[in-house]
């Protein structure tokens, strides 16, 4: 599984309460963070490149744990793929069945509201709701730096979620993996009447029941390996990845030849 950077740690996380004998393979593609202000092209290329690493190492499924990389890649990675690939979207279709004022909050990347994907999903799940869009940059930096909770992060929070609240939704989309390392404080700005909504355990679900109908889930009793990789800097990364996931890792650099942009 890649994600542009430390948040589909959010996303691991799902996937090993469902998974819990499943060795993992993460990339942390923090060399290029944020994705959400890159071209499509540029995404489709870090996309292959980190697909194709992931494969020479026997994955047997992709997690596109990122929103925007899915919108940008994830037709022609599984054009091309040999094994299953599960990607990421924002979860419109429960906030419109969550909503009681029927308004709801879209806090995602400028990447993936941009997208076509994205426009399907409207035109599919949002048509009987009001929904807002809300780019929210800097976020994803604030959670690489580990900054999920100080006077920094939370004016960054208030300075997209207020906007949303006071056109009067009630239902809040967390469109980007990063995003739910800075949940306590969009709930705390939302307060308690506000539904906030991610995907990270619908995508465990998925990869769970899409290893099953494979007759690929690993068996028990052995508990399940994780091994970190990333294009950033892992001696300044390897602090914030133990931050996140609550304990510490070992954090290895990519291969020069996967690692370059």
């Amino acid at each position: 599984m890649f994600d542009s950077g430390l948040g589909g740690l959010s996303v691991l996380r799902e996937l090993r309460a469902q998974l819990p004998h499943e060795d993992f393979l993460y990339v942390a593609d923090s060399g290029h963070v944020p994705y959400g202000e890159k071209s499509d092209a540029f995404i489709r290329a870090r996309t292959l490149a980190i697909a194709g690493f992931l494969l020479d190492r026997r994955a047997k499924l992709l997690v596109v744990a990122c929103n925007t990389a899915t919108a940008a890649a994830v037709r022609e990675l599984r054009a091309g793929c040999p094994v299953p690939v599960v990607g990421m979207e924002p979860a419109v279709k429960p906030a419109a069945a969550a909503t009681r004022s029927g308004t709801v909050g879209v806090l995602a990347t400028t990447g993936t509201l941009a997208s076509a994907k994205f426009a399907a999903l409207l035109a599919r799940f949002g048509r009987d709701v009001r929904v807002l869009t809300e780019p929210c940059p800097g976020w994803v930096d604030l959670v690489e730096r580990g900054d999920c909770s100080g006077p920094a992060a939370r004016a960054a929070v208030a300075r997209h979620v207020e906007p949303l609240l006071a056109q009067g939704a009630d239902t809040l989309i967390l469109g980007c993996t990063h995003y739910p390392f800075l949940k306590p404080l969009i709930a705390e700005v939302a307060g308690p009447g506000v539904a906030l909504i991610d995907t990270g355990a619908a995508v465990a679900r998925h990869t769970r029941a899409v290893l099953t109908a494979e007759g690929r889930l690993a068996p028990g009793p052995r508990p399940g390996s994780e091994a970190f990789f990333t294009s950033g800097e892992p001696a300044r990364l390897g602090p914030v990845l133990a931050r996140l996931r609550g304990t510490a890792a070992r954090l290895d650099a990519l291969p020069a030849a996967v690692a370059r942009a």
